[in-house]
């Protein structure tokens, strides 16, 4: 699903982008610690839709965060993907971990007499394999462990052209999937929810909930310093776009993006 970052997290997911790393990359480059380490850190601001199904969009941090050594290239992450960072490399296959952020829906958000969705962390694992040099394919599935309480998921591809760390350019599609209890917090009706909208009832499944596409780049302006941007389209689908929610209060295309100004750290910047 498409991940929406939240402010009230940027401190949380900074964090762990940081404390995740430390934890894994020291046993990952054993063979190479006496290479140089760079660490770059990217922070921004980042427009996305409220909430699934939104017509309107919310302000929250763009934030990346990479870990490179030696003359390594920093490795390529697609903008609009969950936090992860792979753990296990079978054959060119990589896996590991990922989590993602939902913003909280407030009371009557979504239309009048509609319920509050508290600010969701979803934990999950993602797997993610270069199929040729330039093409990436990655499929990532979490859970809710609070608010939506949930299961999400997405498949992407994406084209990677790149000159070094110089500049990056990906442009690839996306596919969001729901479970039927997410769906059923985000575009179903219950029935004391149709008494307290005016909305009919709407019973929801599991299955597609959008399909869209992103572009993202990256353009190193000297030793240190880079621009980090991105768009996203994504159209809902199946009982997403049925769902009287979006009909009568939200909108079938959602828009996200952002930009970032990243600064790289280490002895062995070039």
């Amino acid at each position: 699903m498409l991940v929406q970052r939240i402010a009230a997290a940027s401190s949380c997911r900074a964090g762990l982008v940081l404390s995740l790393a430390l934890l894994v990359f020291p046993a990952q480059a054993l063979a190479q610690e006496r290479e140089p380490r760079r660490v770059r850190i990217a922070i921004g601001p980042e427009l996305s839709p409220s909430f699934p199904g939104a017509s309107g969009v919310s302000f929250g941090p763009f934030l990346e965060g990479d870990i490179a050594r030696g003359d390594a290239p920093f490795e390529f992450e697609a903008p609009d993907e969950s936090f992860g960072l792979p753990v296990l490399n079978l054959g060119g296959i990589e896996m590991g971990p990922a989590m993602g952020f939902q913003r909280k829906r407030k009371e009557d958000a979504a239309g009048p007499g509609l319920p509050e969705v508290d600010l969701t962390v979803e934990l999950g694992g993602f797997v993610q394999a270069f199929i040729t040099p330039n093409v990436r394919l990655r499929a990532d599935i979490r859970h809710g462990v609070n608010g939506h309480e949930a299961l999400v998921g997405e498949a992407s591809a994406d084209w990677v052209a790149r000159d070094g760390d110089r500049w990056l350019i990906s442009l690839g599609p996306r596919v969001a999937f729901g479970g039927a209890r997410y769906h059923r917090t985000y575009f179903g009706v219950s029935p004391d929810d149709a008494e307290a909208s005016g909305l009919p009832v709407f019973t929801v499944g599991s299955g597609v909930q959008s399909v869209g596409g992103t572009a993202g780049f990256i353009r190193q302006l000297d030793r240190r310093w880079s621009l980090h941007g991105y768009a996203r389209y994504d159209r809902l689908l199946g009982d997403a776009a049925k769902s009287p929610i979006v009909r009568e209060h939200g909108a079938r295309n959602q828009f996200s993006g952002g930009l970032a100004l990243s600064y790289t750290f280490g002895r062995g910047v070039r």
